[in-house]
């Protein structure tokens, strides 16, 4: 894994701890087939995996209804073990990703380094964007009992509102994406916020470069959680 979560601080709906630990690099930072049967918390770790610590102060539309909570018990066990199997197959498609395994959810991190990237000031898909989605569209096409949730965000160069609005061009430009190759509408939620939550220093290089960055959260639909629940009765 290359990324641990050091803080998680959400609306004070947080609780986020550590079972045990596989070989897995999706899973070295939350072993949710473990931690699934006794934690039933809500789901602000994944908010912090996707927007960083600086919550509140940007943002389109309600995250935490789309995120939801964590399944506990038997039923989240068996959710857990198909999201680390499914984590696996995106660090294997995708070395360049940034993958992690939070709550019952995964979230891909893409930047200028790490497979999904746009060119200065620009919204459409490259080629070499193009081709990591399409093997990212094929992992969703194998697990299609889950919700996409993308978004958007950006480096402080350039206004406030410019900022916004390009960090929302992006999100959809990847959401349209796929839709476009096959994945059902009804799966994902688009979501932008500019610069307003930065995970790195703006004040370098390499710091903005890492904020102009595309999330993708991957999270059990209710099919999943009454197939589990179901399953485990």
């Amino acid at each position: 894994m290359k990324k641990t979560i050091n803080k998680i601080s959400i609306f004070s709906l947080t609780l986020l701890m550590c079972i045990g630990l596989t070989n897995c690099n999706a899973v070295k930072n939350a072993n949710n087939k473990q931690k699934g049967a006794v934690i039933g918390a809500t789901s602000g770790a994944v908010l912090g995996a996707i927007i960083g610590n600086n919550v509140g102060k940007g943002g389109n539309g309600e995250l935490g209804a789309v995120i939801g909570g964590v399944v506990g018990g038997t039923a989240g066990v068996l959710i857990g073990k198909k999201m680390d199997k499914q984590a696996q197959e995106i660090e294997q498609e995708i070395p360049g990703a940034e993958v992690e395994r939070v709550d019952d959810g995964i979230v891909v991190t893409f930047d200028e380094n790490s497979g999904v990237y746009f060119d200065t000031e620009k919204y459409n898909i490259n080629a070499a964007s193009q081709a990591t989605l399409n093997k990212l569209i094929g992992v969703f096409k194998e697990y299609p009992d889950t919700n996409l949730l993308v978004v958007g965000h950006t480096d402080s160069s350039g206004s406030d509102d410019y900022n916004m609005t390009l960090s929302k061009n992006r999100a959809y430009a990847v959401t349209n994406y796929l839709t476009s190759n096959g994945i059902s509408s009804t799966r994902l939620t688009t979501n932008w916020f500019g610069e307003t939550q930065p995970m790195y220093d703006n004040s370098t290089a390499e710091g903005r470069a890492k904020n102009r960055r595309v999330n993708i959260a991957i999270l059990p639909n209710e099919k999943m959680i009454q197939d589990a629940q179901n399953e485990s009765n």
